[in-house]
This record gives C-alpha cells, structure tokens and sequence, in this order.
C-alpha cells in the first residue's frame, strides 16, 4: 500500500539493499526507526516521488518502480550514498538538543534496568535507540557491546567497542571487551595490548576496583595461554633438533668404527660423553620454560603472589598497591609490617622491583598462571 504522508519537519527516506527477482536492489521506506538516515537532495511527495539535484533526467511519478529504476543507475546510486555518507557525518558532528540526549540517557537507563533482569535483546534495543538518538556518547556504544558479549557475539563487540574508542580513547571498558574479542579470535598480541591498556587506565583512576582485578586475570591468562602456544612449540622445535643431532653423531661414531675396524672401548666411551653433554646443552635450552618458584623478592609478603603494581612504604617495604590500600582503608593507617603510621600518599612506586618482574615474567611465561 501506499505509505503514510510524513510532516515536512520529520521527511526522509531510507535506502537499504534488498533482493529482488535475483538481483540486489534499493528498497525505499519512510520513515524508520532502524535506519534514520536522512538523504539530502531526495525530497519525497507521495503518490509520487522527485530528485531534486542529483540530476536524473526526469520527474519520477506514479509508484516505486520509477523511482528504484533511477536509483539503480550506477552513478546516481554512487552519488547518492556518498550524499548520505556527508549528511550522517555532520549530524553526527552536530549538538544534539537537550531533549534529545535526555530522551538518550533514559534510554540508556531503560537499557540497564533490562540487563539486570537478564533481558538483553530489550536492552540491546533500548541502547540501539538512544545510540540513534545520540551517536556521539561512547557508554551507549559500551553498554550495547556488554550485551552482545553476553551473547557471545564477538564481531558485533568488536565494532562497538572500536566506536567507543573513537569517541573516547581512554575508555577503561571499551579497551577491555575489545581485548576479549580478540582473544576470542586468538589474536593474543593485539587482545594482550588492549588489556594493558585498560589495565593502566583502570589503575590509573581505581586502583583497588573490582574490575582492575577482573582484567588482570584476564590477561594473566591470556599471557599464560599465549606463552603456552609458544612453549609447546619451543618443545617441539628443540626436541626435533635433538633428535637430528642424536642420529648425526651415532652415525659419525659407527662410520669411525668401522674404519678403524674394531670397536675400542674409548670410541664408545666418547660417544657416550657426546650424548650427555648434548642432553645436557638441550636440557639448558628447554629451562625457562620448565616452571619453578617464583623469587621471594618478586612476591609481595601479604599476598606472597608475584608483584603486578608493587609500591614502597616509607619503612622500605614493598607491597601490592591493591593490596596495601584496602589494608588502610579496612584495618587501619599503619604499615601492614612495621605497623608505624603510613598514608595513602606516602606510597611510592617501586620501579626496579616492576622492572624486575617484566624481565622474569618475558623469560618465564609459566608465572602468569593464576
């Protein structure tokens, strides 16, 4: 049927691909929720339709299929899309009226009262609004990949997160769930890096918050797993090697044997000095990757687990920044140890033992397993 007359304040049209008798063609609606995208230069005057500078030829009348006839003509639908393309680019630029961005952000709020009742396409959709409304405000884009990531819907996590982060790049949750979605197609390089990322972001403005600690678990394990692939690959390589240089002396030892047509017993003992020695050179190459204890000094004397974020007290002692501050906060303004009086400012970072911890951690992959 023939659709309703819009008001002129709320006039647009909508292209998006369809199929039709096998080949793809734009279909038009007007208006719609789902993709409120306005065309310039495309004015609409139902029962019949006009292009008004995009330079048809002629005035389209009588019903959709003179219209979608024009538009399928290459160079009118490339103009066309890239007219969209400017216009969705400066509405995004533009300030958005009060009451719209607090239709936004009751949106937003409707869409968390749903994710707490576990109702996440009815969020999903709430947070697709109020992005509608207000693309340019990055937790929509958040909130909206928190729920695809409980369905497990990677790409879609990955494309919102990307967006959040244009908006705002120090965004502690964007860094995050961008890390997890590459984990999750086992890009570790990239997914360890956005970890970090929001790992220093996250210590930077909480130190002692939950999520810090839900990230570095995160990429403890991912550090873990990542070292894994590449231990397991590592023993494989040397053990192939060893293998080959097995097979190369005992050859060497029976073509020495037999031109020196006897088998003394100092050719054998040789050969067997060769062989542990080459053990030995093997079992050398293969140490790092053989898990062991983690150095005292490494370990902080609270938690007695390696140092993520270690700080000094006045008294000389190193602690878990976390750690020391939920002491304070909880127990009491007192070194945990020496129990002389200590503020939260009084903490300084200890660099060296960081370092020191970067440098056994990069050679001892094992210690990041949690």
């Amino acid at each position: 049927g023939q659709p309703s007359q819009p008001t002129p304040s709320r006039r647009f049209l909508s292209v998006f691909w369809g199929e039709k008798r096998g080949r793809k063609h734009p279909s038009v609606f007007t208006p719609t929720r789902f993709l409120p995208f306005p065309i310039p230069g495309l004015a609409s005057n139902f029962p019949g339709f006009f292009l008004d500078g995009l330079r048809s030829g002629s005035r389209t009348t009588g019903n959709f299929q003179n219209l979608i006839s024009v538009l399928s003509s290459p160079p009118i639908l490339l103009r066309l899309l890239r007219s969209l393309a400017r216009e969705r680019e400066r509405t995004a630029m533009a300030p958005v009226p009060a009451s719209v961005a607090k239709q936004a952000d009751q949106l937003r709020l409707d869409g968390n009262t749903f994710f707490k009742k576990d109702r996440i396409g009815a969020a999903i959709d709430a947070y697709t609004e109020a992005i509608t409304l207000c693309p340019n405000v990055p937790v929509y884009w958040t909130n909206r990949a928190l729920c695809y990531r409980k369905r497990n819907e990677w790409i879609k996590v990955e494309e919102d997160c990307k967006k959040a982060l244009e908006l705002d790049s120090g965004s502690v949750k964007a860094h995050y769930m961008l890390g997890l979605s590459l984990l999750e197609r086992k890009e570790y390089t990239d997914g360890i890096k956005q970890l970090e990322k929001a790992l220093d972001l996250g210590r930077g403005a909480n130190p002692v918050s939950y999520m810090v600690e839900e990230i570095w678990q995160v990429l403890a394990k991912a550090k873990y797993m990542e070292w894994e692939d590449e231990s397991s690959k590592r023993c494989w390589r040397l053990q192939s090697l060893k293998e080959e240089c097995e097979k190369a002396l005992k050859e060497h030892y029976l073509l020495d044997t037999v031109q020196a047509d006897d088998g003394s017993e100092e050719a054998a003992a040789a050969h067997s000095d060769q062989l542990d020695y080459l053990a030995e050179v093997f079992n050398l190459a293969g140490q790092s990757d053989r898990p062991t204890e983690v150095p005292d000094y490494l370990c902080c004397s609270i938690t007695l687990d390696i140092f993520r974020d270690p700080v000094i007290t006045p008294s000389g002692i190193t602690y878990e920044r976390a750690v020391v501050l939920d002491h304070l906060q909880r127990v009491g303004r007192f070194d945990p140890v020496t129990r002389v009086p200590l503020e939260p400012q009084q903490l300084v970072p200890n660099l060296a033992i960081k370092e020191a911890v970067q440098a056994f951690l990069k050679d001892h992959g094992w210690a990041y397993r949690t």
